[in-house]
């Protein structure tokens, strides 16, 4: 009897065990008993903003707008899919409501899951585009007449829509619902293919995030440059803070979700991670991601702030009459409408 227990314990010691195939941090049991108060207040609040104010975007544009141009095409697609997103919202709010019950069944968990993700991700891209072309109207006003024309832009959002499906289109493999206390929808994966996901997350935060908001804070940079060369007292004052105020506002959206979630996704794989760190990062991920979430009427609401025509629409006009009247202005280095 005592040769078979040391033989079962020797066969036990060589099999893999059931905690090597999870991630090592999984171990550690983590309270998120605030996210079923927090969640749904956030979600719900951005829930009814963004619905409302997205729809009165889009009502305009269709039935009042005579003549559409870059910029508003531009804001219609970002109006489109931020209104998307707050319909994903509900499924979200009901789930925290009921502690990470789901009751809407495995398809519904992966489509809501990859919605989140895919109208947050064509957000960012649409604000990028917006922010690429206000630095060719600026900048460089000529390219925008000869290159920036409707079918450009057009054919542009078409891909914007393509680049971000084909970039979100695996979550539809890895989330999904699985049993704990209660049946779940995993935002991320379960526990067994979450090592599999950890590149793919990585992935999604660099091309997702990190590259659009270099390019939106290397245009913006070199837009307000120009301002505050070319145009003097109340509007460039007006310009600048309006584009600070869009840049910091893009930052404090999605600056901290993707920080503390690639930060979670790295530790949750990492062994010997202290149990208060990971609950303290775990608990920074959850609270940033409504900060994510609110992008989707603060673009809205921007747009209502900024849409007269003084600041940067005015000097982007400005350009293209100093460019008509003066078509050798580019080729001299100090003209003082070229961007340095």
């Amino acid at each position: 009897k005592n040769w078979m227990t040391r033989t079962e314990d020797v066969l036990s010691s060589l099999s893999p065990s059931t905690s090597s195939m999870t991630p090592p941090a999984s171990s550690c049991s983590i309270n998120e008993s605030y996210k079923y108060i927090f969640l749904p207040i956030c979600y719900s609040f951005t829930f009814i903003f963004s619905i409302t104010l997205n729809s009165i975007i889009l009502y305009r544009s269709f039935h009042q707008a005579k003549r559409w141009n870059a910029s508003l095409i531009y804001m219609v697609n970002l109006a489109s899919t931020d209104f998307m997103y707050g319909l994903s919202l509900p499924f979200l709010v009901a789930s925290y409501i009921m502690r990470d019950c789901w009751v809407f069944g495995d398809f519904m968990c992966r489509l809501v899951r990859f919605l989140f993700y895919f109208n947050l991700y064509c957000s960012i891209f649409f604000l990028t585009c917006i922010s690429v072309h206000r630095y060719l109207g600026i900048c460089h006003p000529i390219k925008v007449i000869t290159l920036e024309t409707k079918k450009a832009v057009k054919n542009t959002c078409v891909l914007v829509w393509i680049v971000v499906f084909a970039l979100t289109c695996p979550i539809f493999r890895f989330a999904q619902t699985g049993y704990v206390t209660r049946m779940n929808c995993w935002d991320d994966a379960i526990d067994k293919e979450f090592l599999e996901y950890i590149p793919y997350g990585i992935m999604l935060h660099l091309i997702g995030f990190f590259l659009p908001f270099s390019i939106i804070a290397w245009c913006y940079s070199r837009v307000v440059l120009t301002i505050f060369k070319t145009l003097n007292g109340f509007r460039r004052r007006k310009s600048i803070r309006t584009i600070i105020t869009i840049t910091l506002l893009f930052a404090l959206c999605f600056f901290p979700f993707h920080v503390t979630r690639t930060i979670f996704l790295l530790l949750k794989v990492t062994g010997k991670v202290p149990c208060e760190t990971m609950t303290t990062v775990s608990m920074c991920y959850k609270v940033t991601r409504p900060l994510a979430s609110f992008n989707a009427w603060l673009n809205a609401l921007l747009y209502f702030l900024t849409k007269d025509k003084v600041g940067i629409y005015s000097l982007k006009k400005r350009y293209i009459f100093s460019y008509s009247w003066n078509i050798t202005a580019p080729k001299n280095p100090y003209h003082p409408f070229r961007c340095r």
